[in-house]
């Protein structure tokens, strides 16, 4: 069927797959190396505890039938290893089903590991990587030319990305209707990067002009996506050069990454290829029949985005396989931190030597610039700044958090910066304050040396030792 296919997309394609192997090469190697102290069966929210309360029907995943932490770190590293073989291509070599199946190995994998990641796997890029990695498993390799219906489908999730973070914008702070957002944005934002200094620097006129675009780009240019070519290719292109705006201002995990692929999906990019073989008979019986499955589903997300009570990243399914889209709804004013700090006193008082320990990603030492850690993502800085919102965000795993640092946890320790406390010496007490913290202007950078200034505001955690119950904040 001519209609099935479309040839002018082969290289589309040959990027779009080695480019979402990328992503989840980046995923697993998260996951790999932070699920101990996060999810392990010693961990803040070990996965054992939950798959006791949460039937398989509600988070399908290979850990409800069995859970240790050799398993976990065994699926992570395979999930690693198959993502390197498709970015080097190994897809290409194979038979077309075999291929289909080599991409529904990371699909399932990290399917089995977002449904059980609980609070750490709780953000809207984990559901955009399966829904993606999901529609990846239908694209075909070289034996066949791309599917149109599964294009058409990679510019439906692009459009239900830009096009919901558009609406919550509009629907939630008026901030965004007023084009001021962005005074406060890369400063507030959670886990600024090395040039965020510099992005809330700019003059407020150019703010004004960056949330304006962003409305454009975001609210208008989606529905460019599935006009005639070339139309379809410059909107998508410059869908990717907000994205790319995006990943220079701040760490965003691989939230911007993922939709710059699924972007490329939409560009018709010259290549050699303008014809291929006749799709097999049975491939096209599953690709439409997987399409219409996920068109049917589409509604849910579509009721959404239309909704004046419209959620943002939420999950329909429990595979994940269509969901809906958004991004700060409402921006934060003012910056708060939660500094952790420890002591080898036998009894705490305000003038002990009260040692603070050091995180990855998120602010602390005032005079440490920020650092390009997207598209790997620090979890737990990430959720240190939800933490600092509110303490209801902290509540099931900050006082595990604590619990850990004080008994020297080395898988916890790992997840940090820096501990000020030798190996084997860890703090009797440890307490947490909350703090203000704002960039510094360009004078008082060059006289203090210091990107961030902050000021002490309250008490989040009380001086708390192992020996007694570890109170949440």
């Amino acid at each position: 069927m001519d209609w099935f296919t479309a040839p002018g997309y082969w290289l589309s394609r040959l990027v779009f797959q080695r480019a979402l192997a990328g992503v989840y090469l980046v995923a697993f190697l998260t996951a790999a190396l932070q699920f101990r102290a996060l999810l392990g069966e010693r961990g803040m929210l070990p996965v054992p505890r939950f798959v006791e309360r949460v039937p398989f029907r509600a988070a399908p995943s290979l850990f409800q039938w069995r859970y240790s932490d050799r398993l976990f770190a065994g699926c992570a590293w395979t999930g690693a290893a198959v993502s390197a073989a498709l970015l080097a291509g190994v897809d290409g070599l194979l038979p077309l089903w075999a291929a289909m199946l080599l991409w529904l190995v990371p699909w399932a994998l990290y399917l089995s590991m977002v449904n059980v990641g609980q609070t750490w796997y709780s953000f809207g890029w984990e559901s955009l990587l399966l829904e993606t990695g999901f529609l990846a498993v239908f694209l075909g390799n070289d034996e066949v030319a791309p599917p149109v219906v599964v294009l058409f489908l990679a510019r439906w999730i692009l459009f239900r990305v830009e096009f919901g973070a558009g609406l919550i914008k509009m629907r939630g702070d008026e901030c965004w209707r007023k084009l001021t957002c962005l005074y406060h944005h890369h400063e507030t934002q959670p886990m600024p990067g090395p040039l965020s200094w510099f992005f809330h620097r700019l003059p407020k006129t150019l703010h004004r002009v960056e949330a304006a675009a962003n409305h454009i780009t975001q609210l208008v240019v989606p529905f460019l996506l599935f006009t005639p070519q070339p139309v379809a290719t410059a909107a998508a292109s410059l869908m990717i050069l907000t994205q790319l705006w995006l990943i220079l201002s701040g760490n965003f995990s691989w939230l911007n990454w993922i939709t710059v692929v699924l972007a490329v999906s939409a560009l018709e990019i010259p290549s050699g290829h303008r014809s291929g073989p006749a799709a097999p008979v049975w491939y096209e019986v599953v690709v439409l029949t997987a399409a219409a499955l996920l068109v049917f589903l589409s509604h849910r997300p579509v009721v959404n985005m239309l909704s004046r009570r419209q959620v943002m990243n939420r999950s329909f399914d429990p595979l994940h396989l269509v969901n809906t889209y958004g991004a700060f709804g409402s921006v934060s004013r003012i910056r708060y931190e939660v500094v952790v700090e420890g002591t080898s006193d036998d009894v705490p008082r305000e003038d002990s030597e009260w040692r603070e320990y050091e995180f990855r990603g998120k602010p602390g030492d005032p005079r440490r610039w920020p650092r390009q850690f997207a598209p790997y993502h620090l979890r737990l800085d990430w959720m240190m700044w939800f933490a600092a919102l509110s303490p209801a965000y902290a509540g099931p795993w900050f006082g595990a958090l604590v619990e850990r640092l004080l008994a020297d946890d080395r898988d916890t320790l790992r997840l940090l910066r820096r501990s000020p406390f030798p190996p084997g010496e860890p703090p009797r007490y440890i307490r947490a304050r909350l703090f203000r913290y704002r960039f510094t202007t360009w004078r008082e950078l060059r006289e203090t040396g210091a990107c961030w200034e902050r000021t002490y505001v309250r008490e989040y955690l009380p001086p708390t030792r192992l020996a007694g119950a570890v109170r949440s904040p």
